[in-house]
């Protein structure tokens, strides 16, 4: 049963406190990462052997356009209506993100001095997808339509394969959707392979797989460990950690409501973490119980429970104010204000991934339909993270220009500045241009 705590009578440490099993990863994926490397194609499909189940033997790694279409036709198959979903989801993660859009600017406001910013797109972003029974298709639209919109002209997207070599046909159709409704700015390729082995592909290349400039994407302990490791050599989105919820609530909310809110962030992972914070001791009591009563109908009722039992927890705050400053504390993923004018307390939020307005705005309208990005910092990193976005697949160059003559004006100040560092070098690359023009 989940725990009602009073704040006034918790420490920090129990504010915080999370039940996450550490499983240290890091020696079994730097072999991989290494093995990866060595031997390429070969070792990543002998990974796809070994952990997926695949035959091997005539296996290829991409995706052809004939067992694209094929698993479009089995999408509509077994999941009628979801691509007219999808396209309606896309279109509104395109109107948000097309306002995240930066454009190059220029400078020109002295005589001789010309200054500037040239925003250019990566040329090659990789999406690691889930596979199996974690197939997210929605994670495909939220993480290729940014880098669409940006202008990355090739989207190497690696999902792990099914036992037959096939993908879930749900993210070859949310991958199609993605490219419609970004028409004309980039393709989304699909290569079969899961796991550290394809995060080492995405990072350094293979015969088939080519190398990206940036890897986004959730996945298991594997997955961000190899991220972690292959960081430097590309960029990455973020090092992602188990779902968050935290609710903001007075006592007018309906116990069932926010139950079953928090129950959609603990049926992710057992160590998913689901808090309320309230200053009604009464709906404290309510909620309580409606969680016991909704985890039963629950189909990940034993994700769930571990969840609830370990990591979920109520606090009762003196007041909204304290609760709010509860919330900035531990800068949750996902900050539902459920409350009366919610726009009211907007300002105070610091420290959130994403927030969720008023008593209408479940988290899983951000997960799948809104627009707003899913893809979040978690473990406390949005004191300092932002959701993922457009700017996250694009690079800034700058440049500058001075003719001799504005040059000549500011040399004595830049040799002055250079002195007091001790780098004469410096001072000597300016000083020398202005004595050659007198």
């Amino acid at each position: 049963m989940i725990k009602i705590l009073n704040y006034a009578e918790l420490t920090a440490e129990e504010v915080f406190a999370r039940n996450e099993p550490t499983v240290n990863v890091a020696d079994a994926v730097s072999e991989i990462i290494k093995d990866v490397i060595a031997n390429g194609d070969e070792a990543v499909i002998r990974y796809a052997a070994k952990f997926d189940g695949i035959d091997p033997q005539g296996f290829r790694l991409e995706l052809s356009e004939e067992e694209r279409d094929a698993a479009l036709t089995e999408n509509d198959r077994i999941n009628p209506g979801l691509a007219e979903i999808l396209a309606k989801a896309a279109s509104n993660i395109v109107r948000f993100h097309s306002k995240q859009v930066r454009n190059s600017f220029i400078i020109n406001e002295t005589p001789g001095v010309i200054m500037g910013q040239k925003v250019v797109p990566l040329e090659r972003a990789g999406l690691y997808v889930p596979g199996g029974t974690a197939a997210y298709p929605s994670t495909v639209l939220m993480d290729t339509i940014p880098a669409l919109i940006a202008g990355c002209a090739e989207i190497i997207m690696v999902t792990p394969p099914n036992a037959d070599g096939t993908v879930n046909p749900a993210i070859v159709a949310a991958a199609e959707a993605a490219e419609a409704a970004v028409p004309g700015k980039g393709h989304v390729r699909i290569f079969r392979t899961g796991g550290a082995q394809a995060i080492a592909a995405l990072a350094y290349g293979t015969e088939t797989i080519p190398a990206v400039d940036k890897i986004v994407g959730p996945g298991n302990a594997f997955v961000a460990e190899a991220k972690h490791q292959v960081y430097g050599r590309v960029s990455i989105d973020m090092i992602a950690g188990p779902s968050e919820i935290l609710i903001v609530s007075d006592g007018k909310s309906d116990p069932a409501h926010l139950a079953a809110d928090m129950l959609s962030q603990a049926e992710h992972d057992k160590n998913a973490s689901a808090v309320l914070v309230t200053d009604s001791a009464e709906l404290a009591s309510s909620v309580q119980q409606q969680i016991e009563l909704q985890l039963s109908q629950l189909e990940r009722e034993e994700i769930a429970r571990v969840s609830i039992d370990n990591n979920g927890k109520i606090i009762i705050a003196e007041d909204l104010e304290q609760a709010v400053e509860i919330a900035n504390t531990i800068a949750p993923e996902h900050l539902e204000l459920c409350i009366d004018s919610p726009f009211d307390w907007l300002g105070k939020v610091r420290h959130a991934g994403s927030i969720f307005m008023g008593r209408s705005c479940p988290e899983a309208l951000g997960d799948y339909f809104a627009g707003p990005n899913h893809t979040l910092p978690t473990g406390g990193t949005a004191r300092f993270s932002s959701p993922l976005s457009v700017d996250d697949f694009v690079k800034k160059m700058q440049y500058t220009y001075y003719t001799g003559e504005a040059l000549a004006e500011v040399a004595d100040d830049i040799a002055a500045f250079a002195a007091v560092e001790g780098l004469t070098g410096h001072a000597r690359s300016v000083q020398i241009r202005k004595e050659s023009a007198e």
